[in-house]
C-alpha cells in the first residue's frame, strides 16, 4: 500500500498549528526577559509594553556584582549568595543524575535480561513510588535524614533527589534495553566477554539516547526542586536556586525585576543540557514507535 500524499493545506495548517503552540510556550519566557530588563518604573505601565522603553540590564548586576547601591531594591542576602545558590544546585543536580543514571542502569538491565523470584513484584513496587506526591515522603525523609546525620548537607540533598529520580529512570532504561537483541550479547560472550562486559561494550553504547534522555529528566528535577531543599537544608550556604528565588520576596515588598533577572539567569544551564543533549532526547522518543 502506497502512503497517501498530504494536499498543501493539511501541511500548512499542522504547521500553523505547531507554531502557535511554540509561541504560545515562548510568551512566558519571552515576558519573563522583558520584565528582568525593565526599570523598575515600567514594570505595573498600563497598557504593559513587551519591548521596555529605556532597557537596562541593572537587575542582572545587582545579582553577580552586588553593591551597596545596587542592593537598595533587592536583598542583601539574595546578593550575597546567589553564586553559592548556583554552585550547590549544579553540584547536587549534576551528582543526582550521575548517581541516578549508574543506579539506574544496572538495575534496569537486570530486570530486562535476569529472571528471578519477585522480579515483577519489585518493578512495580519500584513504579509505586511515583503514584504518591512528592510532599508524601517529605517528612519521613525529614526524620531519617536526622538520624542518620544527612540532613542540612549536599551527600542529603542528592540522595533526597534520587527518590523521585530513580523510579521512572529505571523504568525508561528498561524498554531500552528490552529493545536491544539479546543475540548481541551471546555474540560478545562467544568472543570471550563476561556478561559485565558484554553489558559495558554492547548493550550500553547502544541505550545512548535512553541514557540522555535519562539524564535530561533527572537533571531538570533535581533543578527545580523546592521543598526537598528548603525543608533539608538550614544554612544558607547550603541552599540551592529555588530556594533562594524567595529571598526577593520581603515583608513589604516584591522586587519582581530581580526575582524576573534571577529567574532568566536560572533558565539557561536547562535550555544548554538540553540543546546539548536534544538529539538523543528526540532519538529516545521516537525509539519505542515500532516494536519489532
Amino acid at each position: 500500500m502506497t502512503k497517501k500524499r498530504r494536499r498543501p493545506w493539511q501541511v500548512f495548517i499542522v504547521y500553523a498549528l505547531v507554531m502557535l503552540f511554540a509561541v504560545f510556550s515562548a510568551c512566558p519566557l519571552a515576558w519573563m526577559f522583558s520584565t528582568s530588563i525593565k526599570p523598575r518604573t515600567e514594570i505595573f505601565r498600563i497598557p504593559p509594553q513587551w519591548i521596555p522603553a529605556n532597557p537596562t540590564f541593572i537587575h542582572y548586576q545587582k545579582i553577580f556584582f552586588p553593591s551597596p547601591e545596587t542592593q537598595m531594591t533587592t536583598t542583601t542576602e539574595t546578593a550575597k549568595q546567589f553564586g553559592t545558590y548556583f554552585y550547590n544546585s549544579t553540584l547536587v543536580s549534576v551528582a543526582s543524575s550521575v548517581l541516578a543514571l549508574l543506579v539506574a542502569a544496572p538495575a534496569a538491565y537486570a530486570f530486562s535480561r535476569f529472571k528471578f523470584p519477585g522480579k515483577n513484584a519489585a518493578y512495580f513496587s519500584i513504579l509505586l513510588r511515583n503514584m504518591f506526591p512528592l510532599l508524601v515522603f517529605l517528612v519521613p525523609l525529614f526524620f531519617l535524614w536526622s538520624q542518620l546525620g544527612l540532613r542540612n548537607t549536599h551527600l542529603g540533598l542528592i540522595l533526597a533527589y534520587l527518590t523521585f529520580s530513580l523510579p521512572l529512570s529505571i523504568w525508561l532504561l528498561r524498554g531500552f534495553f528490552d529493545s536491544i537483541p539479546p543475540e548481541l550479547e551471546r555474540a560478545a560472550r562467544v568472543d570471550g566477554c563476561t556478561r559485565f562486559g558484554a553489558f559495558l561494550r554492547i548493550s550500553l553504547p547502544l541505550t545512548t539516547p535512553g541514557l540522555a534522555a535519562t539524564a535530561i529528566y533527572s537533571f531538570i528535577q533535581a533543578w527545580n526542586e523546592y521543598p526537598f531543599a528548603l525543608h533539608l537544608t538550614d544554612s544558607s550556604s547550603l541552599r540551592t536556586l529555588p530556594v533562594g528565588l524567595t529571598y526577593f520576596f520581603t515583608e513589604n515588598t516584591a522586587d519582581w525585576p530581580g526575582l524576573m533577572a534571577a529567574a532568566t539567569f536560572i533558565s539557561i544551564p536547562v535550555v544548554i543540557v538540553f540543546l546539548m543533549l536534544q538529539r538523543y532526547f528526540v532519538s529516545a522518543i521516537t525509539a519505542g514507535a515500532v516494536k519489532q
